[in-house]
């Protein structure tokens, strides 16, 4: 099942290895939306109540595939996917240029601390320090704890829909996915909550 899931998702990468590239110039003019909640630093949902995640530095084809999954309904957040939905797909590709492109995370090498047990089999997607491998798995690195416990809590309950990520999640214990959560958020470099252009300009 997992394995026919990753033979899927590196179809779907070719495919997207087609489309045209993001721009991020024009995607810095439109993500005017998204910095209303990604660019405030420690913003919460609001129910249930978690860190808005951090998106600076986040992989270019995770953010186009998240976005996607967001207008699918394979992510059930209703304000992201009214978000996504009224995006075209360029815009998507451009926004995710913008986010991805600036100072993107890069692997230090080098993980900080011990890794739980449960992560034996993440690290194969998403490193030992919490940088995606490939460009369509996310990054971790210094995500908000509490943001990642809610994402592999709805993994595991089928609210978000990934063969590979609920497949991984369905045996997970709450204690498992509160040490992975803690383990990948204390790591380093980090993702970065993006600044709207106009705080950049005043510093």
């Amino acid at each position: 099942m997992i394995a026919a899931a990753l033979l899927a998702t590196l179809g779907m990468q070719a495919a997207r290895a087609d489309a045209p590239a993001g721009d991020p110039a024009r995607g810095a003019r439109i993500a005017y939306t998204c910095l209303g909640c990604h660019g405030i630093p420690d913003y919460r949902n609001a129910y249930p109540n978690y860190h808005v995640p951090k998106i600076g530095g986040q992989h270019y084809g995770y953010l186009v595939a998240a976005l996607g999954e967001y207008r699918s309904g394979a992510r059930p957040h209703p304000t992201m996917r009214g978000q996504a939905s009224s995006v075209s797909e360029q815009d998507a590709r451009d926004v995710a240029a913008y986010f991805s492109s600036s100072k993107p995370v890069l692997s230090a090498g080098k993980p900080a601390g011990t890794a739980p047990a449960a992560a034996a089999t993440c690290v194969a997607c998403h490193g030992p320090d919490g940088v995606g491998i490939l460009p369509d798995y996310p990054t971790l690195a210094g995500q908000h704890s509490d943001y990642i416990e809610q994402a592999l809590k709805a993994y595991r309950g089928g609210k978000r829909q990934n063969a590979i990520m609920n497949g991984m999640a369905a045996s997970l214990k709450d204690e498992d996915i509160r040490a992975l959560a803690e383990y990948f958020s204390r790591q380093s470099p980090s993702l970065w909550v993006p600044l709207p252009p106009t705080r950049v300009a005043a510093r």
